[in-house]
């Protein structure tokens, strides 16, 4: 997916309704386009869906929006933690649990329990299927190496570089537009026309990892 300024509701309908019309989807060119706010709904929905409570919408600033996750342990007060669902007015190493927006900012957070589309909707085969292909692919990646792709593919979004240039790392005037996290771990990936693609690893289902295989479908 693409950030970019919509001026749409803080839900994911429009969202639904971009991926409902998919055709052909490649790596090159974003799924769906949306604001903060939507993104950050779509991954409120999702994961209440999934069955994890507690999760909604922040605003740190008028202009901005978050998720939050809400926990509320037995005895303890609550647990407030920031899930940025872009990096927008935040550094790339910023991820699950930033710091960066203070969660008690705002007074109260209601978990979001709309219904943005039906149990009903189906996504295109194709969109479905591509989606697998990219957890597949890179959901066994770090948190930090999956920033470093979110970065290519939104260089590849923006055309400040090639897919060519994006699948090895570097501008062909030499500049090296991947951090060391990626160089580091090099090995795990290879090198195709389009992108950089790790070899699959064992996932977890836990809350927290959940956080970047759904952040590799949101690809930001």
């Amino acid at each position: 997916m693409h950030w970019t300024i919509t001026d749409q509701p803080p839900n994911s309908d429009r969202i639904w309704k971009q991926w409902k019309t998919a055709g052909n989807p490649v790596v090159r060119i974003p799924t769906a386009s949306a604001e903060c706010d939507e993104l950050s709904a779509l991954y409120a929905f999702l994961f209440g869906r999934a069955g994890v409570r507690g999760v909604g919408l922040l605003w740190p600033t008028f202009n901005h929006t978050v998720a939050v996750w809400v926990l509320h342990p037995r005895g303890k007060p609550d647990v407030r933690v920031v899930v940025p669902t872009s990096q927008i007015f935040l550094d790339t190493s910023d991820s699950f649990g930033t710091r960066k927006f203070n969660p008690w900012h705002q007074k109260t957070i209601f978990e979001y329990k709309r219904r943005d589309v039906p149990d009903s909707f189906e996504l295109p085969p194709q969109l479905f299927s591509f989606f697998s292909q990219q957890l597949e692919k890179y959901g066994g990646a770090s948190d930090s190496t999956l920033q470093e792709l979110r970065y290519l593919r939104e260089g590849v979004f923006l055309k400040s570089w090639t897919p060519e240039e994006a699948a090895l790392g570097m501008r062909s005037d030499g500049e090296m537009i991947c951090g060391g996290e990626f160089r580091r771990t090099s090995r795990h990936f290879r090198v195709s026309r389009r992108i950089c693609v790790p070899s699959l690893r064992t996932r977890t289902a836990e809350p927290k990892r959940l956080f970047p295989m759904l952040r590799v479908i949101l690809a930001l």
